[in-house]
């Protein structure tokens, strides 16, 4: 279209010089003493446009000559730019294919043709940007290089080209070396400076992903058990782990924080800052329970927290094949100082509710025991030792139907369970799983 459109152009045009032309009978007479000349006014009008093309090209040439100085510096300066641009991405090519000696020669190299340009016309902001990124790249590959001194010097440069109050893009550069510092701390297994580093972030970056990573690394590794949830959750919200890890973390750093707690009442203090999904939680609410008897707490306030587990049992039948029952047996046993009614009748309730389980009937023997209901625990234990697969159980249930007989006088019984007693310790394994 554009072609025909040009195409009707041009021909228009020689029509209107065709129908100016043929009948223009105008002349222009010029006088140069004693000379005159005489020319048609087609003919002068070509002699100007013919002068002023002459003229046009003379200047045209002239200025292209004047400028050719300037053309031939600019050119060096985008060769030497782009090498320089050349030289970074070699330097970054070598960093990702772990050859770190090649990646900080590319770089020292791209910062010495940053160096020889001089004056050259490029943007500063973007000249402290390219030296920033070759020192960053230098610093990285300097640090696995283990030469820390190279590392250091390179690292400080690249804070001093990337200015706290620049530019955007030089807060982001100054970020990210404030991050790769914090991981090269992580990597020396300075975990104080790793956060340290993370603390100087500003308060966005430091919510960012890979900040969050370093911290929980940097916080496990430091021992700041709180400070390490309180990242995993976060991570955990960010989606930063699948569903199973991040529960999996969370819950490894809940039962490093009930194994670090000193005293009932920080014990007490982070089991309240737990949701009611965790403290329901077998594989926590166990483990806070006898930490708190451990420490020297009440019983029952440990039976509060394993009510929701207990319930939980009751409607679970899975739960026994986790493993979670003996355990549970296990804690309650330690928790029936003081034990109430309604605690008694749930635990009753229980063991009618499921007669085949002996671990249920062992546990209401010993709640009988502590209400000094004698014949019952002994009816509930005689049935419930035989049974009993754990090993530990089945010996402390002998042990207290000895001492049972013994208080009754009963030598012969109190000998057959001392014996019972003996031969379930003799099979005990080298590591049990549950200590009394």
């Amino acid at each position: 279209m554009r072609a025909a459109l040009w195409l009707i152009g041009l021909f228009a045009a020689a029509v209107a010089v065709a129908l100016f032309a043929g009948s223009n009978q105008g002349s222009i007479t010029l006088f140069w003493p004693p000379y005159r000349l005489d020319f048609s006014l087609n003919f002068a009008l070509l002699l100007m446009a013919l002068a002023f093309g002459l003229l046009y090209g003379a200047l045209r040439t002239l200025s292209t000559l004047l400028q050719m100085p300037r053309l031939a510096r600019s050119w060096r300066n985008l060769q030497q730019e782009r090498a320089m641009h050349n030289g970074l991405l070699e330097a970054l090519s070598h960093l990702q294919a772990g050859r770190f000696l090649r990646a900080r020669k590319s770089a020292l190299m791209a910062l010495t043709m940053e160096a020889a340009q001089g004056d050259a016309k490029i943007s500063p902001i973007h000249r402290a940007r390219l030296r920033a990124m070759a020192h960053m790249v230098a610093a990285d590959a300097s640090h696995a290089l283990q030469d820390h001194s190279q590392r250091d010097t390179h690292w400080d440069r690249v804070m001093a080209d990337a200015p706290a109050h620049g530019s955007t893009q030089a807060k982001e550069m100054r970020e990210g070396a404030q991050m790769r510092a914090a991981r090269w701390a992580l990597d020396d297994r300075d975990a104080p400076e790793a956060l340290r580093r993370l603390g100087e972030l500003p308060q966005g970056a430091g919510r960012r992903t890979i900040a969050l990573r370093i911290r929980l690394k940097a916080s496990r590794l430091a021992g700041q058990a709180a400070t390490a949830l309180d990242t995993a959750r976060l991570l955990a919200k960010h989606r930063a782990f699948s569903p199973a890890a991040s529960a999996s973390v969370v819950r490894g750093l809940v039962l490093e924080n009930i194994q670090e707690a000193r005293d009932t009442s920080e014990l007490q203090q982070f089991w309240l800052s737990l949701d009611s999904e965790e403290r329901a939680m077998p594989e926590i609410a166990l483990p806070a329970a006898s930490r708190l008897m451990a420490l020297g707490g009440e019983a029952g306030q440990a039976r509060s927290w394993l009510l929701p587990v207990w319930e939980q049992l009751l409607v679970h039948d899975g739960l026994r094949g986790q493993a979670h029952l003996p355990r549970l047996i296990q804690v309650l046993e330690n928790c029936l100082d003081g034990l109430d009614s309604a605690w008694l009748a749930r635990i009753e309730t229980a063991c009618n509710t499921q007669p085949q389980e002996p671990r249920l009937q062992y546990l209401a023997g010993m709640a009988c025991v502590q209400r000094q209901l004698w014949g019952k625990a002994q009816q509930l234990l005689l049935r419930s030792a035989p049974r009993l697969q754990e090993s530990d159980l089945r010996t402390r249930a002998w042990q207290r139907l000895a001492l049972m007989a013994e208080h009754r006088s009963d030598t012969d019984a109190a000998a057959a369970a001392w014996k019972n007693a003996a031969q379930a310790v003799a099979v005990l394994p080298a590591n049990p799983s549950f200590k009394n």
